[in-house]
C-alpha cells in the first residue's frame, strides 16, 4: 500500500477520537527528518514493512492520546529547537507572542531578566539568545523540569542561571523584567482543555485555584521586592483573566501602568505593567 493510503487510513481513526488527523503524518515526517518537498513525494510510494510498523506505533501513541510532540521528543519556538516530555508543557505559538512582545519593547542593553516557572525553558532560552546581554535567571518549582531547561540552554549555546524556587523562593536580587506563564486554567474550566494535554502534560504547570489566578496573586505579593524601580511585569493569561489581573495588579502597584493585550487570535492573552512612558 502506498504512504498516502496508509495515512489517510490512520488520519480518519484519529479524527473519530477528537486527536488532529494531520498529526501522524507531522510525527513520522519528523522522525523521519523529512523536508515537506521529499515527504510530497514520498506519499507515492509503497511503504516498507519498517515504515510500516513506524506508522503503527506513532498511531498506537496518537490514539492513546500522547501529544505528538512528546513522540518526537522536541518542539520548535522562536525559531528554537526544544527537548520536550512528560515532565514539561510543550511550548505554544501564544508564547512566543509574549516573548516578540518583551524583545520589541526592551533594547539590547545589560538588563537583568527573572523567567518564573520555565518550564521547559522556551522564554528565557529565546531571550537570551535574542539578547545575549541580559542576564536571564530562570526558577521553576519542578526539579524535573529545571534538569530538562538546563538542557535547553546547552542545547541552544545560551548561559542561564537556574533556581528551583516556588516564585522568588531562593530567588535574590532586583530585576528589569521579570516574566511569568504559570499555570492559569481553573478547575471550572477543566472541560476546554483537549485530551492530549488532560492525558500528558503537567497538571501543576496547567491548574491553580482561585479560578487559575492563584499564582500571579503570590507574585503580585512579593514582587515589589525583587522588579527595580522602572521594572516591568510580563505574564501570560487565560482569554477570560484580563481584567481581573488588571484589577490584582491596580491594587499592589496603584501608580503603574497596566495593559491588557490580545494574541493573533483576539483572545486576552498578555498583561504587562509598567511606568508607561
Amino acid at each position: 500500500m502506498i504512504l498516502a493510503d496508509v495515512l489517510a487510513g490512520y488520519e480518519k481513526e484519529l479524527e473519530a477520537i477528537g486527536e488532529e488527523p494531520e498529526s501522524i503524518s507531522f510525527v513520522y515526517r519528523g522522525l523521519k527528518q523529512w523536508d515537506l518537498t521529499h515527504f510530497v513525494l514520498q506519499l507515492r510510494q509503497e511503504v516498507s514493512e519498517e515504515d510500516g510498523d513506524l506508522l503503527a506505533h506513532i498511531f498506537t501513541q496518537l490514539t492513546a492520546h500522547k501529544p505528538a510532540q512528546y513522540i518526537l521528543g522536541y518542539e520548535e519556538f522562536h525559531g528554537l529547537r526544544f527537548q520536550v516530555d512528560e515532565r514539561v508543557l510543550i511550548p505554544r505559538p501564544e508564547t512566543e507572542e509574549l516573548v516578540d512582545l518583551i524583545l520589541a519593547e526592551n533594547p539590547n542593553t545589560e538588563l537583568k531578566v527573572l523567567d518564573i516557572g520555565t518550564g521547559s525553558g522556551a522564554i528565557a532560552v529565546s531571550l537570551k539568545k535574542s539578547r545575549p546581554m541580559w542576564q536571564v535567571t530562570a526558577s521553576d518549582l519542578s526539579a524535573d523540569a529545571l534538569v530538562l531547561a538546563k538542557d535547553n540552554a546547552k542545547l541552544n549555546r545560551v548561559d542561564i542561571s537556574f533556581v528551583l524556587a516556588d516564585v522568588f523562593e531562593n530567588v535574590s536580587g532586583c530585576f528589569d523584567i521579570i516574566v511569568s506563564n504559570p499555570p492559569y486554567i481553573s478547575e471550572n474550566d477543566k472541560d476546554e482543555v483537549g485530551l492530549n494535554v488532560l492525558t500528558s502534560e503537567p497538571k501543576m504547570a496547567l491548574f491553580a485555584d482561585e479560578d487559575g489566578l492563584a499564582i500571579y496573586r503570590q507574585i503580585l505579593e512579593d514582587a515589589d521586592k525583587y522588579l527595580n524601580p522602572q521594572g516591568k511585569l510580563y505574564f501570560e493569561i487565560g482569554y477570560k483573566q484580563g481584567e481581573d489581573l488588571r484589577k490584582l495588579l491596580s491594587l499592589h502597584f496603584p501608580d503603574k501602568h497596566v495593559r491588557v493585550l490580545k494574541d493573533q487570535f483576539g483572545q486576552d492573552r498578555m498583561v504587562v505593567m509598567d511606568d508607561g512612558k
